[in-house]
């Protein structure tokens, strides 16, 4: 199976207000034409500034809309195919994450990775040929290493967590919505968004106090030229990660600073992840350490085709937390997963097969009394010919039914018909050697009684012996063995 690197771009963000109030420095530095970022330490201005390479890299005047169409675009028309696929935003709380997943509705450049796609996907939905979906959508959010669905009945109740061994890991209860348009996408979007746990600090006023995943699942129809069904199943996650913060430069405290704890320990397992799937050596991957690890499971090294846009910061007073991102991005992009369209050939026959059934028994049962159809299903006992066609009713004719239903109606009648003379015949031919085993077994048995009876006669000096009864015919060759085996013994 064919592999592929996670594809990871960097995004700097432009100085916000607070940073130039606090008479920041930028350090960060980007070289678009050849996907390199370059960070000068604050406190070492004399030593060369660090260099990361990355698939693209992208300034505060570059768009969102040349970052989907550079990067995104091919990974979500994967998705319309029958891959998986997940895009995900890293980063320092307030660097640009929530901008780059949901943007601004104006200017239209601006517009985030998620609302563009969703219309990429009804694109390809309204212009596939030959072809039905299926579009359900679902969105949850973990809080304080709670799964909760924001789009429930009741977004506070806490959902677990469980893994198929065909499926993955998936979330027991949360909800799937059917969605026909992307005005659909972006309402169930907005009541999600609603329930989502946000709240303020010093960095950022509507920080994201937790990961939210919003997932869109396409069920694809296409029909081939030969008029066959073929099925397939991709999945787009779209994930909103809270940002890693320190509480000196947030001010939280109290409920605030208990989210943060949170938030801080399933990143930190998300890099520990990272690093043991980067570390060739390392036999265990700590996917279990947190929800959000849990979750991601299948899309860091498994079959998944997986986008990461790290958000940075330019300005020198958060040259850290700057610096830690773009060294686990650079660890990521040395992930590879296995991405495969979802089509497995089982279940698609299976899905066929159930489908015929269902359809000959619709059939069969309006053509046919319950008493013979009853009859004719559970009967076990082979019949002769006769019988066979006593109980056997032949399909009558159906003229509001189509050629090809009567034809199939016709033939599923034959086809009984000869099973049901064959094992006829079959027992036939069974009780025919049957006899003629038996009858062999009894000549053999009268030839050597004969023949003792011989021996006896002689060693006697010609005196009949005492003859015993002759042992009864039994209908079966062991019931045969077993009385010959007692006169003997007798």
């Amino acid at each position: 199976m064919a592999s592929e690197s996670v594809k990871v771009v960097v995004r700097c963000r432009p100085m916000n207000q607070r940073e130039r109030e606090l008479n920041c420095q930028p350090v960060v530095t980007v070289d678009s034409a050849r996907g390199q970022c370059f960070i000068q330490n604050p406190g070492a201005a004399d030593e060369p500034p660090k260099q990361f390479t990355f698939d693209g890299a992208y300034h505060m005047d570059h768009f969102t809309e040349q970052i989907y169409n550079e990067i995104a675009y091919p990974l979500v028309e994967g998705v319309t195919e029958g891959y998986n696929g997940t895009i995900f935003a890293y980063g320092q709380t307030g660097s640009g994450k929530s901008f780059t997943m949901q943007g601004l509705p104006e200017p239209s450049s601006q517009r985030g990775i998620i609302p563009r796609a969703f219309e990429h996907v009804f694109e390809s939905v309204q212009c596939a040929e030959n072809t039905k979906f299926l579009v359900r959508a679902s969105y949850l959010e973990i809080y304080n290493e709670d799964v909760h669905d924001l789009l429930g009945a009741d977004s506070k109740r806490k959902l677990e967590l469980k893994e198929h061994p065909e499926k993955g890991v998936y979330v027991k209860g949360l909800s799937m919505h059917t969605v026909h348009s992307v005005a659909q996408c972006e309402r169930i979007m907005e009541a999600g968004w609603k329930n989502r746990a946000v709240g303020y600090t010093l960095m950022n006023k509507d920080s994201s106090r937790s990961h939210s995943v919003f997932t869109i699942g396409i069920e694809i129809d296409a029909v081939d030229e030969r008029g066959k069904d073929h099925l397939r199943a991709g999945k787009l996650n779209l994930v909103d990660l809270a940002g890693s913060e320190r509480q000196s430069k947030t001010g939280a405290t109290g409920e605030r600073l208990k989210e943060a704890t949170k938030i801080n320990l399933s990143l930190s397992a998300l890099g520990n992840v990272i690093s043991a799937l980067v570390d060739g050596r390392c036999k265990h991957i700590p996917y279990r350490d947190s929800k959000l690890t849990r979750l991601l499971q299948d899309s860091l090294g498994g079959n998944t085709k997986t986008l990461m846009v790290a958000c940075l910061s330019p300005a020198d007073n958060n040259y850290d937390e700057t610096l830690s991102t773009l060294r686990y991005a650079n660890r990521a992009k040395s992930i590879r997963n296995k991405p495969r369209i979802n089509e497995d050939p089982k279940d698609t026959l299976l899905r066929e097969y159930q489908e015929e059934i269902k359809k000959l028994k619709a059939i069969l049962a309006q053509q046919m009394s319950p008493g013979n159809l009853s009859a004719l299903l559970s009967s076990q006992v082979p019949l002769n010919p006769v019988q066979i066609e006593e109980k056997l009713v032949p399909p009558p004719v159906i003229p509001a039914d189509t050629e090809a239903e009567k034809q199939l109606i016709r033939e599923e009648y034959e086809e009984r018909l000869a099973q049901l003379r064959a094992d006829y015949e079959a027992e036939q031919e069974s009780r025919a050697r049957l006899e003629e085993d038996i009858t062999a077994m009894r000549n053999s048995y009268d030839v050597k009684l004969s023949t003792l009876e011989e021996n006896l006669r002689k060693e006697t000096g010609g005196r009949p012996p005492v003859r015993q009864d002759r042992p009864r015919q039994c209908s079966h060759p062991r019931g045969v063995a077993s009385v010959m085996l007692g006169h003997r013994l007798g």
